[in-house]
């Protein structure tokens, strides 16, 4: 080992320059990382496959700029250099560095980093004088030749830069190891990469335009980081997340402060930020630090809806003053890649002489306009381009980026729906060759079967236990059974033995694995209006891990042995299990046989009648004491305080294809809530196993009590129809909502539910040590402690659970290691991960639905379409109108009073209502327009009638557009001879199978033109698991986007069965 000096030339965060000198190690032996080592280099982890043409050392300035091309999984042998990786770091910031170390990490890219700076023949000193750019090329060479060296000649090295200058000096110098432009390399070798040499054009022109800025300061500069530091410190600045409003994004904006960080004790709601000037730069999500301007200056939210976009808008009308202020800093981009619609000819030619720098305008409405330099501006005209931003200077309006990849022509269903899953940020590429290798083989000519040794280990119930699951109608991913049968009597007397079995994804999917990583990186199964993508290939979802009847199945079982008459829990026992379900039952059958119906179970239809009926009996009392338990535990939740809250549901009817056929409103069925109760009962012992395990390092899931301000919009409607809503606590709310009954309308205590969802905070997941005891309580449940372990196929956190209860159990019979598998701070990282993908499902599957729905509407004509005309119900009103909610089509919406012109809407004597001169008053219970006709009143939960029509955007979404055309309900006339179907199945069922119909029409008529004899991509066969709109996002469409509002999703039963309720 030799020591030396390392000096280095940094950057403070004043802005000044500080030389460093550090002792400096060097060693002989370094770990090259290739698997063509001949050295006997100490190789742990991830190495270069030796099965490339050559492997390629970037730059310092490549690995800088242009590592966006390097993330491509086609480039392969990639060497990072220290001096390289040190270069990001210094010059890129944390963020970028960050995301560097992930990609080394990642199993799936193959690029290792070399410490060349440790290297004693690799190292190069710098000298004096010598431009730090040029050092750190010439150390970049000097590794690739120690490379190239190393592996005895056995693969060309090839070292990439965007330094001419270098190409020429070290081209020729040594035989073996190439100097290329990245330009020249991606073209030599990469030239059916179209991807990537589009990307990297793209960049080279941001990075040619970057210096072509004004001069003149259009922001004001940000505070250096240790004065932000210190001031946030000291209490003068708050910090948080910024949070533009999407209805007035270029003039409000909010600042959600973290607690931690607010040292002003005057400060108990958000800021508000005020116009794009005060907002100095920021970008929505951005962390940022805020200075509160003196308090004349402070304003109110406007409280008027936005004429065209469905919100809050207005300049007359705010609500109580908020502490208001001004963005001094960033603290840290958030920034993503976006969607942008590049501009019309005539826009683009203005914007500048050649064309070549533009400005796109962003799908998200929260973004502003960026400004890319690009020589396709007319070619991609009306396409949806993702984009990421660069850098936004003081002396620029808007910020700089470039694009990386077209998606398509803006309005097709396929550019769209591609658009919601960027946007939120949701990147599901299909299961690679590698991951499926991974997966046992099951097919008809080689069929899984069972592994003796595991048959050895696990507990045998499939001859002892009466194992069954109930599950909606047609449903083949069949997580979890149940089974109850009595014990013989005990000390106390009789027994009984409740028994939750869930399938066993972890003894398919090893921790580590490609697989793992990949359904890791996933964390759930996105479910859109249309398809769905599986956090796990579909033999495991689809076939091994699915509980079907019938055939036998590795299960992780949570069996509780029960006083018979008290219900009280005498003993737990958790395990592995074998088992095989005896009937797959759907909840009408389920029902039916509880309520002494005549029913067919398809098991027992070919069994003698004598057998039948002895297996019936046994099925049917089995039910019955499994719905008598449920009631005991749904009971002392009730006690406790838990929520029942309100969302709609539907069931799809299926055709002998599996095709859907009709939409029904699910009739809310006890033996659904029967479920719900042995998943949440079951989810709970095992987050208090997991917990007593592990205190530190336990993956729980908690619901915090919502802020009582949300609960405003509650109690004002409540009270408007006599009713008093105490929010105290969760006890209190559940009693008050159960109270607020109007007999005359239904939907008065449907909408007060709703508005009770809305007011609650998100369920999210944790890790024990980084959350207080006091706080692991859910607030919907009514728990102490509760955690996700009944759906591990569509949840990355079940099987953090089931890994964690296996090593539980194990550390209990002293055959496991006395500590859990990872550190506080990484699990509370995974579950902060697991959370924001939660989050970008949830928001992806909304904004599916609400696509699909303007999709159905657009091609209509509302004034002569009877399904354009529907009944509304008002439940909250505005400065200039009234928010309502359309049972028919579980939409949710803004119905105008007062247009921009100033007419407001008047009532005629027979209901219609029209246009006229006039005023508004808006009061909390009602909103009133005056005209020379008179004094028209809408009130909170009446029954009007709206016409529906869509609101094109060329740039952003498309928008549904309501109309009051009468205030009083509005009738559908019946068809003679004919049965009306409930409320809300026609216009569902059209809804979705009509657009998919012309979605499809209109890709096969596209795909003829072009001459292509397949509809579906290889990848989007094995990739997208269904062609017609799948199962579970039609029991979810109205119930997700119409009422369960995204802030409210995770507060419901909790059944693994329902899988949004589940996600309690």
């Amino acid at each position: 080992m030799i020591k030396t000096e390392k000096v280095l030339h940094l950057k403070s965060s004043r802005g000044r320059k500080v030389r460093v000198v550090r002792e400096h190690y060097l060693r002989e032996r370094v770990p090259c990382y290739s698997s063509l080592c001949q050295a006997e280099c100490a190789n742990e982890g991830k190495v270069l496959s030796g099965d490339v043409t050559h492997y390629v050392v970037p730059d310092a300035g490549v690995a800088r700029d242009f590592m966006e091309v390097l993330e491509f999984r086609e480039i392969q042998g990639v060497v990072f250099t220290q001096t390289a990786c040190q270069a990001v770091q210094h010059t890129r910031g944390r963020r970028q560095y960050n995301r560097l170390r992930s990609l080394l990490k990642d199993p799936r890219h193959d690029c290792v980093l070399f410490a060349n700076e440790f290297q004693e023949y690799s190292f190069c000193p710098r000298e004096k004088g010598e431009p730090q750019d040029k050092w750190q090329t010439r150390c970049v060479y000097q590794a690739a030749v120690w490379y190239h060296d190393h592996l005895a000649g056995l693969k060309p090295i090839v070292m990439i830069t965007e330094d001419q200058a270098a190409v020429v000096e070290y081209g020729s110098l040594n035989r073996g190891v190439y100097i290329l432009s990245t330009q020249e390399y991606l073209r030599t070798f990469w030239p059916g990469l179209q991807a990537a040499q589009e990307l990297y054009c793209s960049i080279a022109q941001a990075l040619q335009e970057r210096g072509s800025e004004g001069t003149e300061r259009e922001y004001t500069e940000h505070l250096p980081a240790e004065v932000l530091e210190a001031g946030i410190k000291s209490g003068r600045y708050v910090q948080g997340t910024l949070n533009v409003n999407k209805h007035r994004s270029q003039h409000e904006a909010f600042v959600r402060f973290e607690s931690s960080s607010n040292k002003s004790t005057e400060l108990n709601s958000d800021v508000l930020v005020c116009g794009g000037k005060n907002r100095n730069r920021a970008v929505h999500g951005d962390m940022v630090a805020v200075e509160l301007l003196p308090k004349g200056e402070w304003r109110g939210r406007t409280m008027a809806l936005t004429e065209g976009q469905g919100e809050e808008k207005g300049e007359e009308t705010q609500s109580q003053v908020m502490p208001t202020g001004r963005v001094v800093g960033i603290l840290q981009r958030n920034w993503r890649d976006y969607v942008v619609t590049f501009p019309p000819r005539e826009e683009t030619q203005s914007q500048s002489r050649n064309s070549q720098r533009i400005l796109v305008t962003p799908w998200d409405q929260r973004i502003p306009k960026i400004r890319i330099s690009t020589q396709q501006a007319d070619i991609l005209q009306d396409h949806r381009v993702i984009v990421r931003l660069d850098s936004w200077e003081s002396t620029s309006l808007y910020p700089n980026g470039h694009s990386v990849r077209v998606l398509g022509r803006a309005g097709e269903l396929e550019t769209e729906v591609q658009t919601i899953l960027i946007e939120n940020g949701v990147h599901v590429a299909p299961f690679s060759e590698a991951q499926l290798r991974e997966m046992p083989v099951s097919s008809s000519e080689r069929p899984w079967t069972l592994d003796p040794e595991q048959v050895v280990t696990r507990r045998d119930l499939r001859d002892t236990h009466l194992v069954f699951s109930i599950d909606p109608l047609g449903c083949e991913d069949v997580d979890d059974t149940l089974s109850i049968r009595k014990l013989p009597p005990g000390p106390r007397g009789p027994r009984l033995e409740l028994g939750v079995h869930i399938a066993d994804v972890t003894h398919f999917v090893k921790e580590g694995s490609l697989t793992d990583l990949e359904a890791r990186t996933r964390a759930t199964t996105y479910y859109l209006a249309d398809r769905r993508y599986d956090m796990l290939p579909a033999v495991l979802s689809a076939d091994l891990c699915s509980l079907l009847g019938g055939v036998d199945r590795y299960a992780m079982s949570v069996m509780w042995d029960l006083d018979a008459q008290t219900l009280a829990v005498n003993k737990v026992w958790y395990g592995r299990t074998l088992i095989r379900s005896s009937y797959q039952l759907h909840y009408e059958l389920a029902q039916a046989l509880l309520d002494g119906d005549e029913a067919d179970v398809p098991e027992l239809v070919k069994l003698p009648p004598g057998k039948r009926d002895v297996q019936l009996a046994q099925l049917i009392e089995a039910l019955e004491t499994l719905t008598h338990v449920a009631r005991h535990l749904r009971a002392q939740r009730d006690s406790g305080g838990a929520l029942e809250l309100e969302g709609v549901e539907v069931r799809a009817q299926l055709d002998q294809d599996k095709n859907i056929t009709a939409l029904v409103p699910r009739q809310p069925l006890e033996v659904h809530e029967t479920v719900a109760e042995c998943m949440i009962y079951a989810n709970h012992w095992v987050a208090r196993k997991i917990q007593e395990s592990f205190p530190q390092q336990a993956l729980l899931r908690h619901h915090p009590p919502p802020r009582q301000e949300f609960f405003t919009q509650l109690q004002d409607s409540a009270r408007a129809r006599g009713f008093t809503i105490d929010t105290r606590s969760n006890k209190a709310l559940a009693e008050s909502l159960d109270r607020a009954v109007d007999p005359q309308d239904p939907l008065v205590n449907r909408l007060l539910r709703v508005m009770a969802t809305q007011a609650m905070s998100n369920a999210l997941y944790f890790s024990t040590g980084a959350c207080p005891v006091d706080q692991y309580y859910h607030y919907g449940l009514a728990l102490d402690r509760y955690t996700h372990f009944t759906s591990p196929i569509r949840r990355y956190a079940d099987m953090i659970v089931h890994r964690m209860l296996t090593a539980a159990i194990a550390m209990e019979k002293g055959a496991g290691p006395a500590k859990a598998s990872a550190s506080s701070k990484e699990l509370e990282e995974l579950a902060q991960h697991i959370n924001n993908k939660n989050r970008a499902a949830q928001h992806a599957q909304k904004l599916s639905t609400e696509l699909f729905q303007c999709l159905y509407f657009r091609d209509k004509d509302p004034q002569s379409d009877e399904r354009c005309v529907a009944n509304a119900v008002i439940y909250s009103t505005r400065a200039n109108g009234m928010l309502v909610f359309i049972p028919q089509y579980g939409l949710k919406g803004a119905v105008y009073l007062k247009n921009r012109e100033g007419e407001v809407v008047s009532v005629m004597q027979d209901g219609r209502c029209e246009w006229k001169a006039g005023s508004l008053l808006r009061s909390l219970d009602h909103i009133s327009t005056t005209t020379a006709s008179g004094t028209s009143t809408f009130n909170l939960f009446q029954h009007i009638t709206v016409q529906i029509s869509v609101q094109p955007s060329r740039c952003h979404s498309d928008t549904l557009h309501l109309e009051v055309v009468s205030s009083k309900p509005h009738r559908t006339p019946e068809p003679q001879g004919q049965t009306t179907p409930p409320q809300g199945t026609r216009g569902r069922s059209r809804l979705v199978q009509e657009v998919v119909r012309q979605a499809e029409e209109a890709s096969q008529q596209a795909e003829e033109k072009r001459g292509r004899a397949s509809r579906i991509s290889r990848e989007e066969r094995e990739f997208r698991q269904s062609k017609v709109p799948n199962l579970y996002c039609l029991l979810e469409e109205v119930r997700e986007l119409a009422l369960l509002d995204i802030t409210g999703c995770g507060v419901g039963l909790g059944s693994a069965a329902q899988p949004c309720s589940a996600s309690a």
